[in-house]
């Protein structure tokens, strides 16, 4: 059993910053209900190709572990089934605009008078205070607003969004965390709170030195490739086959990779501070040196050396690497309609009350009936009539 055995999730989310955080509680435990639009479901399961028997890939990467219950809460009978999970949950997780729920008495001034134990977590764009409260959140707007993307690509080129949607998955991430904080908040307070996440918000958390450079020089950071700020040499270079990079992250290490590679150890270039200021006349020499050999001649070498490095590789080459199976960071599953599937492993890996992937994304609606039935005692007429009047 996973440290949140026993919790259960209300879902309202969907797309991804919400899925991806209920994902996460689902992992360490906790029961999630996923609520879906009947008919249509989450945004994602339409988002392809690629498709597997009809399931979309992307709504399958971040809705492990959950149960699916198709709700229309905009109809009266539905808002009421709602209510009734309610008061049996300990977390909702919503990612809608700020102010639609009020619409439907879902906002947290409200929520919270009924159900004083709940905690409520909202995910939006630019968070529930502040000027820009109304607008909605898309994953390559806050890279961009965020500051991310003026420091991401070339220094003579345009900036870049980042291969992965990674606005929406930080935001998740720290959605959990906050979650969990608010679940431990209780055990001593007895009561819920408020968790409100911003992808604004994520998105700068995320800069870290660079916000601490802009502090420290008032001049933006600019973009530099894969090079480090701060550190040299350590960004990719080009062996005679293939890329690699090189992470020298002190002047031992620098020593040792000189040793390796036969790059001279000159004065000039002995110390970190120099190595960065001397980036223009030592890049070249290191390149050149590098390009003379393959990457798997130096990645050898310098990691008998205990010099940071690794091969730049593609996903096949990631998924086939003996670690990653070590780890469990690829799990099979049965799936509904898919039968056997693969799906990422949960990074969590605790020693008493693990994480683990339990069951497969679920298919739109599959738990309904038995949602209705074992948690609120629904018969089966009753769920036929709700399916009848487009409830579920």
């Amino acid at each position: 059993m996973g440290p949140f055995h026993g919790i259960t999730v209300l879902d309202l989310t969907r797309v991804l910053s919400g899925p991806y955080c209920t994902m996460l509680l689902a992992d360490l435990g906790a029961r999630v209900l996923k609520v879906e639009q009947p008919g249509k479901g989450d945004d994602t399961r339409a988002w392809g190709p690629p498709f597997l028997e009809g399931e979309s890939a992307y709504f399958l990467s971040v809705n492990r572990n959950k149960e699916s219950l198709t709700l229309n809460f905009k109809h009266p009978d539905g808002l009421a089934l709602l209510h009734a999970l309610l008061a049996k949950a300990d977390v909702l997780v919503e990612n809608f605009r700020p102010g639609t729920l009020t619409k439907l008495g879902l906002d947290y001034e409200n929520i919270k008078t009924l159900y004083p134990r709940l905690v409520y977590c909202s995910i939006s764009g630019f968070g529930h205070t502040g000027p820009r409260s109304a607008e909605a959140g898309y994953d390559a707007v806050m890279q961009a607003e965020g500051g991310l993307m003026s420091i991401t690509g070339a220094g003579d080129g345009p900036p870049f969004r980042l291969g992965v949607a990674i606005a929406d998955i930080v935001t998740g991430m720290f959605g959990a965390q906050g979650i969990s904080a608010a679940l431990f908040a209780r055990e001593r307070t007895g009561g819920g709170q408020k968790v409100d996440i911003a992808m604004l918000d994520s998105v700068a958390a995320l800069l870290t030195y660079q916000a601490g450079i802009f502090f420290a020089t008032d001049s933006p950071p600019r973009r530099m490739g894969n090079r480090h700020p701060t550190i040299v040499p350590y960004e990719t270079f080009t062996a005679s086959d293939g890329d690699f990079v090189i992470a020298v992250g002190n002047d031992d290490q620098w020593r040792k990779f000189c040793d390796v590679t036969g790059i001279p150890k000159e004065e000039r270039f002995a110390t970190n501070r120099q190595r960065v200021t001397g980036y223009a006349e030592l890049r070249p020499v290191v390149a050149q040196r590098l390009a003379s050999a393959p990457r798997a001649t130096w990645i050898e070498g310098l990691k008998r050396a205990g010099v940071p490095c690794g091969s730049v590789r593609d996903l096949g080459e990631l998924f086939d690497d003996p670690q990653v199976a070590a780890r469990r960071m690829v799990e099979e599953i049965d799936h509904a309609t898919i039968g056997a599937m693969r799906v990422l492993g949960t990074p969590f890996k605790l020693s008493g009350t693990g994480a683990a992937v339990r069951t497969a994304p679920p298919t739109l609606g599959q738990h309904t009936d038995a949602i209705l039935a074992n948690d609120l005692g629904r018969t089966g007429s009753d769920i036929a009539a709700l399916r009848t009047a487009g409830v579920i």
